[in-house]
């Protein structure tokens, strides 16, 4: 699914999301929801020197409430061996995915934040 044909959540279920999103986030949340509620993302990460960036899925669990967890699963270029697992709060995954959209928005290329990246090879406490 391309994010141009993104569709927001329903109220009922973005609106749980909203008091942990300020500003512009609140914007984008709906459509985060609706990217969360998928389960899965298909983008690609570009990589520098590289003319095409390297292809990934993400899969996690879905669930209705922000307080609880959900565990990312990246699969990057098809290769079981460069699968990596994070868990995280769904609401600071959903703002992972707000970052997604804004980026898109921007760059017209689906990929996660070098935030993102960082939680997810452990590079970040």
């Amino acid at each position: 699914m391309s994010l141009d044909s993104l569709k927001p959540a329903q109220k009922a279920v973005w609106m749980v999301y909203q008091p942990y999103f300020q500003g512009q986030k609140r914007q984008i949340l709906p459509y985060a929801i609706g990217l969360y509620q998928t389960g899965s993302l298909e983008g690609e990460r570009p990589i520098e020197g590289r003319e095409e960036g390297v292809p990934f899925v993400a899969t996690w669990f879905v669930s209705k409430l922000p307080a609880e967890l959900t565990r990312c699963r990246l699969q990057f270029d098809g290769n079981a061996e460069l699968s990596y697992e994070v868990d995280m709060q769904n609401s600071d995954f959903v703002d992972h995915l707000i970052e997604v959209i804004a980026s898109y928005k921007r760059t017209k290329v689906t990929d996660f934040s070098r935030g993102f990246y960082r939680k997810l090879l452990r590079a970040e406490g």
